[in-house]
């Protein structure tokens, strides 16, 4: 049998989709993930993945793409080609599989399975309803077994070995401070970061801060002359082995914070909450939320504070983040 999964939306979404993808490995002989751009590089970690497709879908995404007719043909002829006869709709509990389900009907599917609070007509075999307050991770697993692909192992993420960093680290046990985030909610100051640099090397901890190729600036900001700058430096894998040799990471609620938990690594979890914790907290780690999770901004999904000040996250101090350090791991 094959089977496809699709999760159109941002790196840690597809992260968070990979236990229900182990589901449907165990009992498909081949497995294609349909995925965007962005959650691309993360589908090239998760095990039981056999095959990528990347499409930038017109209804996912912070700068979603036209609809034209020539993409759609050429998506659903793709699709076709992979000869899946049955498939996985993973979205949000916000989102609609629906506009998926079409496209996967339409290039001859022949069993689609996903959560739908709307009526999904012809397009769902199996229309499941998700707890909702379940975490991401289990709801798509939730799904996979209304499915008939059952959890094959403790359904914590997972991704393929990364390769050795220590060229880029020097000894594992390090802390991670990784400034950045998807939407400026999200994010902690670059001064407050700069700080829980300055005070955790302080408190005995050698400190590592990544980012990514656009946040170099950032990184050079947050490291100063205290920590071991890798902005820009790494690709996705090779994160996932500076985060596996890391004792443990303070992030936001962004990719890194899953691509720590996929590879064991206690997480301090500066949580904006605009998205709901319970659902998008680092899964199946030692976690320590910071931040206010009654700020008027919960619940809201917004992508620029809609609060002045920023106080659910900026109320969290350097000295919260070392004490939330301390209880993870011990000075080596």
């Amino acid at each position: 049998m094959k089977a496809l999964v699709t999760r159109l939306d941002s790196f840690g979404d597809v992260l968070l989709a990979g236990p229900a993808v182990r589901a449907v490995a165990a009992r498909a002989d081949h497995v294609t993930l349909l995925c965007g751009p962005l959650g691309a590089p993360a589908a090239r970690l998760l095990p039981g993945v056999d095959e990528v497709l990347v499409w930038d879908a017109p209804w996912a995404g912070f700068r979603p793409p036209p609809v034209r007719r020539d993409d759609i043909d050429a998506l659903v002829g793709r699709i076709a080609a992979t000869e899946a006869g049955t498939a996985l709709v993973l979205t949000s509990f916000h989102q609609s599989p629906l506009p998926t389900a079409l496209l996967l009907r339409l290039a001859g599917v022949g069993r689609i399975a996903a959560d739908s609070e709307d009526y999904p007509g012809a397009l769902l075999d199996v229309r499941h309803h998700r707890d909702p307050h379940a975490h991401e991770a289990e709801a798509a697993l939730d799904l996979a077994a209304a499915a008939g692909f059952p959890c094959p192992d403790d359904g914590r993420l997972r991704v393929l070995t990364p390769p050795a960093t220590g060229s880029l680290t020097g000894p594992a046990g390090y802390v991670v401070v990784h400034p950045g985030a998807s939407v400026p909610a999200r994010a902690w100051s670059p001064g407050r970061c700069a700080q829980a640099v300055a005070e955790l090397t302080d408190a005995g901890h050698r400190v590592v801060v990544t980012g990514g190729p656009g946040e170099r600036e950032l990184t050079a900001r947050v490291a100063g002359d205290r920590a071991l700058d890798l902005g820009g430096r790494t690709d996705a894998a090779e994160l996932a082995g500076v985060l596996a040799r890391a004792a443990c990471a303070v992030t936001g609620n962004t990719g890194p914070a899953h691509l720590a938990a996929a590879v064991g690594t206690p997480v301090v979890s500066l949580f904006a909450p605009v998205v709901p914790a319970g659902r998008w907290r680092p899964h199946g780690v030692p976690c320590v939320l910071l931040g206010d999770q009654n700020a008027p901004c919960a619940g809201t999904r917004a992508r620029t504070c809609p609060v002045p000040g920023h106080p659910c996250l900026d109320g969290v101090t350097a000295l919260d983040v070392v004490a939330a350090v301390g209880k993870l791991v011990e000075v080596a």
